[in-house]
């Protein structure tokens, strides 16, 4: 029976019900999840899986599963996925934590992690709200470790409808945890193609070809023998292949902690592929995703990324906006009366930001750098801007402010300055570099950005006109779309 801390649990739910303005019903139906929700759906929460089974919206949906994280309800964890098998390689509490490469044992690959690729941002009923078998992870059976803790559901191959953790099943042959000093046997039938073995908390692993010659093929009364030595660290068989049939594994564990095995039997068509193929996931919130919300970085401005190195992200949006005429500005108002009105414009674009699913970066001088993970968002917040700015004048009287635009897409890096977590590299250097092509009341777009999905038709009804202009470390000019409002 579920064992819940209810005065806890009221009072963690009080502070997020006091966080902000909740739509109908959404506070009831989330209370609902943390009370009766199966193991895995309250472990690994996807707030985009709630959104889109209960019917709030996914900004809605983050940002409330972002404040119980800040409330203490939920932990919030970040999850490393092998992309070719949804392993989850590992798991972190903090951003700082995350590591910039991955290995996987039971695929036998490497890489580099980027935060919007395979890196899933989960959220976790805390145990000392409602204590969850998950939480005890040294008494976890063999199965729950692999199929409810380690292996995500959510991931299917390109094009197919099966989920590949099904696929995968099926193609176990063998499961154990493996006690320090001891000799685990495992019996199995081994058909044609390849044999894996991998310790899933660890990423230890090792991979053997399964032959079928006649000299090798036991007989039924006598299954081969497969004697494998794991220390802890590594797996050591002690043979260079495996004949197909019958097969005794004597795994012996000479390492002083328990560990676990795995055994996969791939098909020789899986094993002929000359690269895996990449999964096909189900939508989860990225770590890429969260780091361009405003409410992530106002809740958790402690997080930040190893100093010692940064974290790529593979697309990310930049919106460089600046103020045109500032120095005639701050002569006609004084400077304390300008800067007063730069800060409620600096307010301004926050809120636009923050409806489009993006975030202020930062402001440098009367200038702000906004950041989005999806290229239509930014694009949509600009619109948004030239056409409210003007509202915004209308309140605050004159002289106006107006605004020239800039925006760029591609990979960059996030990294910390000076206590925030902040982008660098060459995206962000061509989005500002576009921005001083634009005039008052325009918006400049590189090539990459107008043509990434839905920008065209975003852009359908307004002012558009194309010029070819230098950009540093671009080779060549580039082509610029300018954008001058409704036509």
């Amino acid at each position: 029976m579920t064992s819940i801390d209810e005065r806890l649990l009221e009072n963690k739910m009080t502070q997020i019900e006091q966080a902000r303005a909740w739509s109908p019903r959404v506070i009831s139906r989330f209370e609902t999840l943390i009370r009766s929700g199966d193991e895995v759906s309250v472990y690994r929460a996807n707030p985009l899986s709630f959104a889109r089974d209960r019917g709030v919206a996914e900004a809605e949906s983050i940002d409330l599963f972002l404040h119980a994280a800040r409330a203490g309800l939920v932990d919030m964890h970040w999850d490393i996925l092998c992309p070719h098998s949804g392993l989850v390689l590992e798991s972190f509490g903090k951003l700082r934590a995350l590591r910039s490469h991955f290995v996987c044992g039971l695929c036998d690959i490497d890489g580099q992690t980027d935060l919007d690729d395979f890196i899933e941002v989960c959220f976790s009923v805390s145990p000392q709200v409602r204590r969850l078998a998950l939480h005890d992870i040294d008494n976890l059976s063999i199965e729950d470790l692999h199929w409810n803790l380690k292996f995500t559901n959510g991931g299917r191959l390109p094009g197919g409808q099966i989920r590949f953790v099904d696929i995968l099943r099926s193609l176990v042959r063998g499961m154990s945890y493996l006690p320090p000093g001891m000799t685990t046997t495992l019996r199995s039938e081994i058909g044609p193609g390849a044999l894996s073995g991998v310790n899933v908390q660890t990423q230890a692993g090792f991979m053997l070809p399964v032959v079928d010659s006649p000299a090798a093929v036991p007989t039924l009364n006598s299954p081969t023998i497969v004697r494998i030595t794991y220390d802890g660290q590594r797996f050591t068989p002690a043979v260079s292949d495996v004949p197909s049939g019958s097969a005794v594994f004597k795994v012996s564990n000479t390492g002083a902690k328990r560990g676990s095995l795995l055994l996969i039997n791939w098909p020789p068509e899986i094993v002929a592929m000359p690269e895996k193929p990449t999964l096909e996931f189900d939508p989860y919130v990225s770590g890429g995703m969260l780091l361009t919300r405003q409410t992530f970085r106002k809740l958790f401005r402690s997080e930040h990324v190893d100093e010692d190195e940064g974290l790529g992200v593979r697309q990310v949006t930049f919106l460089f906006t600046d103020l045109k005429g500032s120095t005639a500005l701050y002569e006609r108002l004084g400077d304390l009366n300008a800067y007063a009105l730069v800060r409620e414009h600096f307010a301004f674009l926050d809120e636009v930001a923050r409806r489009h699913a993006g975030v202020i970066v930062k402001t440098i001088g009367d200038a702000v750098m906004a950041a989005f993970s999806r290229p239509v968002d930014t694009v949509a917040a600009a619109l948004d801007i030239l056409q409210e700015i003007g509202h915004f004048n209308r309140e605050h009287g004159e002289p106006a402010i107006i605004l020239k635009m800039g925006a760029h897409c591609g990979p960059s890096i996030v990294v910390t300055l000076n206590e925030n977590l902040d982008y660098f590299g060459q995206t962000v250097n061509i989005a500002a570099r576009v921005q001083s092509f634009a005039d008052a009341g325009e918006i400049c777009l590189t090539e990459a950005l107008y043509t990434a999905p839905g920008v065209r038709e975003l852009l359908a009804g307004n002012n558009l006109e194309e010029f070819d202009a230098p950009l540093r470390g671009v080779d060549g000019d580039a082509r610029v779309y300018r954008v001058t409002g409704r036509s």
